[in-house]
């Protein structure tokens, strides 16, 4: 669909600044290459010889790698925690912001913690993420324990303030994911599909 056939809607759904209208040179990351990229991304994490006892997302661009590597690596501790920094295409908060509710790591095994997104764009949120781990530690069941904290991520931007430990590609283009390209799913665009196939199978 392009944008002049979507309709106007008043209220622009989030975009984390992965994916945009606006940038013409583009990063494709498809479903088959995502497949590629995880297991490749997983290789990387275990030839170094550092297996992690718990991977943490950042949510929500690093949920679906992060669930991905865990199934590649072996590792069925997951957690996750939620940041805010893209607040629309292009557009930021000064510093990224941990968004409640917080992870519950009571329960969590380990103190070796991989932190998992899907590119470190700036770099603010990955390195924000990596301090509070090493300054602050985890916090198991109200005992706060240092941690060995390692990061990875599917893409790196050249500008990026931090460099995660394990990185896929780097690239300076606009990237399309492929949870996070198509348009978000509303009732009134349900309804819209539903018309747009009753046509294909009358043949209008």
């Amino acid at each position: 669909m392009t944008d002049a056939t979507k309709p106007a809607s008043t209220t622009l759904p989030f975009d984390d600044g992965a994916t945009s209208d606006a940038a013409p040179d583009r990063e494709e990351l498809t479903w088959e290459l995502f497949g590629r990229a995880e297991r490749e991304l997983s290789a990387q994490i275990v030839a170094s010889g550092w297996v992690p006892d718990l991977i943490i997302a950042i949510a929500r661009g690093g949920l679906i790698p992060a669930g991905a590597i865990g199934y590649a690596i072996g590792i069925k501790a997951m957690g996750a925690i939620n940041v805010e920094f893209y607040t629309g295409v292009g557009q930021t908060l000064e510093e990224p912001v941990v968004l409640p509710p917080l992870m519950d790591a009571s329960d969590l095994p380990g103190k070796k913690v991989l932190v998992v997104d899907d590119v470190a764009d700036s770099g603010k949120t990955l390195k924000m993420v990596m301090e509070l781990l090493q300054h602050r530690g985890l916090d198991l069941g109200g005992e706060t324990v240092a941690v060995d904290a390692r990061s990875a991520v599917i893409y790196r931007k050249p500008r990026s303030i931090f460099a995660p430990d394990y990185c896929w590609r780097v690239t300076d283009k606009w990237i399309n994911f492929p949870w996070s390209v198509l348009p978000v799913i509303t009732p009134s665009s349900l309804d819209q599909e539903g018309t747009d196939q009753l046509d294909e199978r009358v043949g209008r």
